[in-house]
């Protein structure tokens, strides 16, 4: 059975018909973070947070501006970081999806590549991470491979879970009409499968930034994780803090366009979605 948006979010029937108490909640919570800045900046101004330890606020601003758009060093060090974790992200994602697949339509594949797959999930990948530089190197690919490793778990798992629940009497009835293996299984196993392979697949996304900043951590000459340790080392920890931000702000992104890419391709879980794609398809059969 689909999800309709409203069971997806108890208690939120009616929110978007009455902007009102939307604003009132975005209200609310831009005062509790200011208030929260105001104590923060008040503390550190009065000695009561050295300044080692929690920067103020304001001069995590002016770091921020700084290298954004005076200096502006970030954009090059970003740059490579997002090419690291996206590229460890499709190809960590498409490994783990494919051998999921193989392994949901063969019982034998399924048998024989789960140990390995249990292994691989149980040993602290980024304890790999000192041996897979030393094999590829200092460049970008083994920050690529780290980020395919850390994330490679979720698609595989989530794919493979999706894959093997199926409905049973659906499943009946489309052997009964005769279905092939081919129809059974994107007619019935993908659809059914999506939504949790890209539960997976959002989860992979924050995994495969983090396998890259431990790539840079441990050997880089660039990146947003190289530039937080030249900053740290100089004990210029509003830098610092200023380049976490950064990784926040990149990694939110990332994640927003994954759910953009769940809310599109997963449509039937959405009124609105599901009678807009209904609509085109109607357009396009009365076309033919």
């Amino acid at each position: 059975m689909s999800l309709t948006a409203n069971d997806r979010l108890p208690g939120a029937t009616g929110l978007a018909s009455e902007p009102g108490l939307l604003l009132g909640r975005a209200a609310r919570h831009l005062a509790l973070f200011l208030a929260i800045i105001a104590v923060w900046e008040a503390a550190s101004a009065t000695g009561l947070v050295d300044p080692l330890i929690l920067p103020r606020p304001s001069a995590i601003v002016v770091s921020l501006y700084d290298m954004l758009f005076v200096r502006a060093n970030v954009w090059y060090h970003m740059g490579v970081t997002l090419w690291e974790a996206i590229a460890g992200f499709v190809i960590g994602s498409i490994v783990g999806i494919a051998l999921a697949v193989a392994a949901g339509l063969s019982e034998t594949f399924r048998r024989y590549i789960s140990p390995y797959v249990i292994v691989l999930q149980v040993i602290p990948r980024i304890a790999l991470a000192p041996i897979i530089i030393a094999w590829l190197g200092f460049g970008t690919s083994p920050k690529i491979a780290i980020g395919a490793l850390i994330c490679f778990f979720p698609p595989f798992i989530n794919t493979l879970t999706g894959l093997l629940n199926i409905d049973e009497d659906a499943h009946e009835m489309f052997r009964s009409l005769g279905a092939s293996k081919r129809q059974i299984f994107f007619g019935l196993m993908l659809p059914n499968a999506t939504p949790i392979i890209m539960a997976g697949v959002k989860a992979a996304i924050s995994l495969a930034l983090i396998g890259a900043i431990v790539g840079e951590f441990i050997s880089a000459g660039e990146g947003l994780g190289v530039l937080m340790q030249r900053y740290s080392f100089a004990l210029n920890m509003s830098a610092s803090f200023a380049v976490l931000v950064v990784l926040t702000v990149v990694g939110y992104l990332l994640f927003v366009a994954m759910e953009k890419m769940d809310d599109h391709l997963v449509y039937w879980r959405n009124d609105a979605r599901m009678a807009a794609m209904s609509r085109r398809r109607a357009k396009a059969w009365r076309a033919h």
